[in-house]
């Protein structure tokens, strides 16, 4: 039996039983009451609509009368299947807000969104079992709010993983579990902003992050790039003594930046007594020579933070990422109140990825997904240089689930995009990585792989080349 909440307009000028007849009746048609579905009996429904017995029961013998419901005896009024191929058109074509049509969902039919990842292979069994065990009535701690930095067992295995994968060096204590990197950011921002108020971030760079800083009241000093990373001459003269970085694949373009840089980055902060925040987002999809350690591995000077994900490498949607303070902003937090803080990500959650990690389930899907990812993106690297050649250049593609593919056909980045929404593909835009973005690239789009399939990149790959050059290639 199911409730039934609606407005009976009593000056409206129809009967209140003809509203209610009418109501239940488009609710039928249109399958939000299904067949076989008990309908509320004439006491309760009108309690619960504060109208009369006898106004429910005249609703009820219309619809017994025309054939929408049926009486059982001793048991109710319940739903009667409906030949729906039957109704009249005018019935069957009338959408609900919430409804979307077939036409809608297949809109887009190849969504190269950065951001997606391989849900096919996420390993749903192994963490329906550990989350499962999670739920045994010994674990009574996971009932409770928690400790605010995040579950101890789960900091202590990725401090572990962090320094046999990363080398990255400390203690559990110094890592704090956040619901995604832009709540952390917002964390750190507190933090810093006692006693700065600018920072400086690569040009072009994370506008996700760009927005944070600037939601939290500092000013942003833009830095350009050089073709090994962050210009770090221009990052002196910014005299800002804050800078966010992705040295190891840095976003969007990609590029790694060498170990000869990062030791000038460091011995940038420790000079100004300044703070490095160097976000790892990606860092174990790499594809082309041995990772470059951490900025935080080389730091004897405790100048850097370092944030890190889960949601590249398993699901965007559990929100779980972790952020390491250096010693001195541990203090900060500590003494301002941030332990106040309520844990943010589920207690569950983190209780089940400890024991993914634990067990072993961690490094063999990290190893797994990389196989993946790898072959995704030399499939969608080679069907670009079959079909394309020389008419694009492709660029970061050494690693991460991304590329930014600039396009030699004239189109700009509107019209790139419109073109490829033609073709039913989508493509992203890469202006909105810029500060300055009137300095932007003007035909260049973003191209994510993680989340699609093989076939369906080739497929997709093969649309956007007739979306932007067979015009071309058909007027010879």
């Amino acid at each position: 039996m199911i409730d039934m909440t609606l407005l009976l307009e009593e000056k409206s000028g129809e009967p209140l039983y003809f509203q209610l007849y009418q109501h239940i009746k488009k609710d039928i048609i249109k399958g939000k009451l299904a067949a076989k579905t008990r309908l509320p009996s004439i006491r309760a429904l009108s309690s619960h609509l504060h109208i009369s017995r006898n106004t429910v029961e005249s609703a009820y013998h219309k619809l017994i009368d025309e054939g929408y419901v049926q009486s059982r005896p001793r048991s109710g009024l319940y739903v009667v299947e409906l030949e729906l191929d039957k109704l009249p058109t005018s019935y069957l074509s009338r959408r609900r807000p919430f409804e979307t049509s077939k036409q809608d969902i297949t809109a887009v039919q190849y969504d190269f969104r950065y951001g997606d990842v391989d849900v096919a292979h996420f390993p749903l069994a192994t963490w329906r079992k550990l989350s499962n065990q999670c739920l045994q009535s010994e674990q009574v701690e996971l009932f409770s709010y928690g400790d605010p930095q995040g579950k101890t067992g789960l900091r202590v295995e990725i401090a572990k993983y962090l320094y046999d994968s990363r080398g990255v060096n400390c203690s559990p204590n110094q890592i704090i579990i956040g619901a995604g990197i832009q709540y952390l950011l917002s964390v750190l921002s507190g933090l810093m902003g006692i006693s700065n108020n600018s920072i400086a971030m690569e040009e072009p760079g994370y506008d996700g992050v760009r927005t944070i800083f600037r939601h939290n009241g500092f000013n942003i000093h833009p830095i350009p790039l050089d073709k090994d990373g962050l210009n770090i001459h221009k990052l002196d003269e910014s005299k800002s003594r804050i800078v966010y970085i992705t040295p190891s694949h840095q976003f969007p373009y990609g590029m790694v930046m060498p170990i000869a840089k990062r030791i000038q980055l460091l011995k940038w902060a420790a000079d100004l007594d300044g703070i490095i925040i160097e976000d790892d987002y990606d860092s174990e999809f790499r594809y082309v020579g041995k990772p470059i350690p951490s900025l935080q591995s080389l730091d004897t000077n405790h100048r850097t933070v370092y944030l890190g994900t889960f949601s590249k490498c398993l699901l965007p949607s559990l929100r779980i990422a972790y952020m390491i303070l250096p010693p001195d902003l541990l203090d900060l937090y500590n003494k301002h109140g941030y332990r106040l803080y309520d844990q943010t990500v589920s207690w569950f959650h983190q209780k089940t990825l400890e024991l993914f990690m634990s067990n072993g389930h961690w490094e063999t899907h990290i190893r797994k997904m990389r196989n993946i990812y790898r072959r995704k993106q030399s499939t969608l690297i080679e069907t670009i240089r079959e079909l394309m050649g020389e008419q694009v250049t492709v660029i970061g593609q050494n690693a991460g689930l991304h590329i930014l593919l600039r396009v030699h056909n004239g189109m700009n980045e509107t019209e790139l995009i419109n073109a490829a929404a033609q073709e039913r593909v989508k493509v992203y835009a890469v202006s909105p990585f810029w500060e300055k973005q009137t300095q932007a690239e003007t035909s260049m789009v973003q191209i994510g792989f993680g989340g699609l399939s093989n076939e369906d990149i080739v497929l997709g790959i093969h649309s956007l080349y007739r979306a932007w050059f067979y015009p071309v290639n058909t007027s010879h």
